[in-house]
């Protein structure tokens, strides 16, 4: 390819970068909301799941309290009827202390529950309320992606055609030219890695050009860059 015929390649592959630019500034914020919301609502469930894991744990440790409590129940009933058949003081009293040590498991396992019972609770609470923001997020979410299915479905033929013709000319550029394209246009504001000259003066950041500058621009023999901006500079007729 000629030095003109690159110029040209270029000068159209941005035009078509600049079309896909459009479609995807229509687009908005939409695809980052959409997954911050996918984001937010993976954290919501992980976390609910989270705490319905400690919920279980602490009702299994209430059950194992009350079997404790059931047992020493049935010790104490025990313990009482074998009072009645002591042959002296000294074994009633020795029953005495084990009725009396069974109490104290008894308060000790209905505290350990009573603590167990108002930690589910709180737990409960933060479940629920979870949820009702979960479901918040996930109407919001499906809002988000109608709205952006509507906005792909009316511009995908366009982006795809689009998208095929930058295949096309990036298999005709030579792939170092082509890198350092994408390279310029990745770091200007405005995707804009090569413009015209208009008025006098370059079309991405509109500082005036010299005469003779614009003059070898003109000529098309070699790619110039603007000096101020690295921008590709090109002259491009009214019939082009």
């Amino acid at each position: 390819m000629s030095v003109a015929e690159k110029l040209s390649a270029l000068y159209q592959l941005q035009q078509v970068d600049t079309e896909i630019d459009k479609i995807k500034i229509l687009r908005g914020e939409l695809p980052l909301e959409v997954q911050d919301l996918e984001d937010e609502i993976a954290g919501l469930e992980t976390r609910i799941g989270n705490i319905e894991n400690e919920v279980a744990v602490m009702q299994e440790a209430i059950a194992k309290k009350n079997n404790e409590i059931a047992n020493a129940q049935g010790l104490i009933k025990k313990y009482e009827e074998q009072q009645n058949n002591v042959r002296n003081n000294r074994e009633f009293d020795s029953l005495s202390k084990e009725i009396e040590f069974q109490t104290l498991e008894i308060e000790l396992a209905e505290k350990r529950k009573k603590e167990f019972s108002e930690q589910v609770a709180g737990k409960e609470v933060l479940i629920a309320e979870s949820r009702t923001v979960l479901e918040e997020r996930q109407g919001d979410l499906a809002n988000k992606k109608s709205e952006l299915d509507e906005i792909i479905s009316d511009t995908q033929k366009e982006e795809e055609l689009l998208s095929k013709k930058k295949v096309n000319f990036q298999s005709i550029i030579e792939p170092r030219l082509f890198t350092a394209y994408e390279k310029i246009r990745n770091n200007a504001r405005n995707g804009l890695a090569v413009v015209t000259v208009e008025r006098d003066a370059c079309g991405g950041c509109f500082n005036k050009i010299p005469p003779q500058r614009q003059l070898d621009i003109g000529s098309r023999k070699k790619i110039i860059v603007c000096e101020y901006c690295g921008r590709i500079l090109v002259y491009i007729d009214k019939e082009e």
